[in-house]
């Protein structure tokens, strides 16, 4: 199971260095970021599109032309545009959410930011992502952009996770922590 995955990130990890050496070279990392932002949120929102870069039933030509016709409408660069089209002409569009994810990682390596996913039972204000922000810029040490999301399971407080490191200050952690506790006591 994990060898396709390999794989695949092996593939996306090639084409992501190229294409991100391509937008450094011709300083064009601002139109690479929007790029993969716009690219991100078609991938999330988007089961026809899902379909079209995952789907075995539409051939090399039908996808090429779909994606040149996608990214003129999204106006996404020539250079990723350029990388689409090649990707789709090499049966090679099955790894675009590996590949968004190695730009995504290389772009912040190159600004010298790191992703935290954050996790909150309800969602947090700007203000709030941005004091969160400051405050584990303050531990970390870079600058640091959050993937933020809602689970209501959590009843209240977050989920932080910032590389390998995790905080969990929910009430449902404590809550299952309390209970275990007790499990063991009686």
């Amino acid at each position: 199971m994990s060898e396709p995955i390999s794989i695949s990130t092996g593939i996306a990890s090639r084409y992501a260095t190229a294409v991100f050496e391509l937008a450094k070279e011709g300083k064009k990392l601002k139109a690479l970021e929007t790029d993969v932002d716009a690219l991100d949120v078609t991938l999330s929102n988007s089961a026809d599109f899902k379909s079209l870069i995952s789907s075995p039933i539409y051939s090399g030509d039908d996808q090429a032309k779909a994606v040149s016709a996608i990214a003129a409408k999204m106006k996404l660069s020539p250079i990723v545009t350029n990388t689409l089209s090649l990707m789709a002409a090499k049966r090679r569009l099955f790894v675009l959410p590996q590949l968004v994810s190695e730009l995504r990682k290389l772009i912040a390596d190159e600004k010298g930011e790191v992703t935290a996913e954050v996790t909150a039972a309800t969602a947090l204000t700007k203000a709030q992502q941005t004091k969160l922000a400051e405050t584990l810029k303050a531990t970390v040490g870079k600058d640091v952009k959050i993937n933020m999301a809602v689970d209501e399971s959590l009843i209240g407080g977050l989920v932080v996770k910032v590389g390998s490191k995790m905080i969990d200050t929910s009430i449902r952690s404590k809550l299952e922590s309390l209970q275990n506790s007790m499990k063991e006591v009686g």
